[in-house]
C-alpha cells in the first residue's frame, strides 16, 4: 500500500462523512482492510497552536514498538498486531482499493469510544523534531506532556488531486473532545484546506477545561 508524502494527498488518514458528491465506485470498511498506521501525524501535518501540538493515536501507545518513527505514518504489517483498532472508518475509491487506486477520494473515521489525544508543548515537539525522528518514548519524556482520552472523534480526509476543484485543494478536518488524567476537559479541532499547491488554510484549536 502507498502513502504520499501530504497528508492532503495520502490514503494514511480519515475523516468524517461529507455532504455532497460522491465520485467513488466502491468502498471498503476497517474491518475489512486496517488502516496502517498507529497516529494522525506525518512530516508535513504536526497541527498546533502556538503554545500545543496535539496527537491523536488511532491504536494504543502502548503497543507501538518504542523505536519506530512516527513521522514515517505506515508500518506493514506491524501496525495490524497493534490492536485493537481504536476507530472504525471506510474508505471510498474512484475504481477500487490497491492496486487498482492507491489513493481513495475520501475516508471516513470516528473513534470508538476512547481514543488517546496525546499534548505536548510546541516549542518542545519543535525541539525533538530537530533529528526528523519522533517516538512514542520520546514523546513521554517531555516535561509538557499531557495525556487524554476522547469521547468524541470524527476526522474526514479527501485528497485535492482527486477533487474536482484540482490539485491544492485537499481537505481535511476533524474534531475531538474528553478528559485529560488529571480531570481537565480538553478540546481539539483542526481544519486544513489546501488554498494552492504549496500552502494552506488551517485552523486549529486547543483548549483544556
Amino acid at each position: 500500500m502507498k502513502c504520499v508524502k501530504t497528508l492532503t494527498k495520502t490514503i494514511c488518514l480519515a475523516g468524517l462523512l461529507i455532504v455532497g458528491v460522491v465520485y467513488a465506485n466502491q468502498r471498503t470498511d476497517f474491518s475489512q482492510s486496517e488502516p496502517p498506521y498507529y497516529s494522525i501525524i506525518q512530516r508535513d501535518f504536526l497541527p498546533h497552536t502556538d503554545d500545543w501540538a496535539g496527537i491523536v493515536f488511532v491504536r494504543s501507545p502502548s503497543c507501538i514498538p518504542g523505536g519506530f518513527n512516527l513521522l514515517n505514518v505506515v508500518d506493514i504489517p506491524g501496525a495490524f498486531f497493534c490492536k485493537p483498532l481504536l476507530v472504525d472508518g471506510f474508505a471510498l475509491w474512484k475504481n477500487g482499493p490497491p492496486p487498482v487506486d492507491n489513493t481513495p477520494v475520501k475516508v471516513d473515521m470516528r473513534g470508538l469510544g476512547a481514543v488517546p489525544v496525546w499534548f505536548v508543548r510546541w516549542s518542545e515537539l519543535q525541539t525533538a523534531l530537530n533529528d526528523n525522528v519522533l517516538t512514542v518514548p520520546e514523546l513521554q519524556s517531555l516535561p509538557s506532556l499531557q495525556i487524554g482520552s476522547a469521547s468524541f472523534f470524527q476526522l474526514t480526509q479527501q485528497p485535492g488531486e482527486l477533487r474536482p476543484q484540482g490539485l491544492g485543494n485537499g481537505k481535511i478536518e476533524f474534531v475531538a473532545f474528553g478528559k485529560l488524567q488529571d480531570g481537565r476537559s480538553f478540546q481539539y479541532q483542526v481544519r486544513e484546506m489546501g488554498i494552492d499547491q504549496t500552502s494552506v488554510l488551517r485552523h486549529v484549536k486547543i483548549a483544556f477545561e
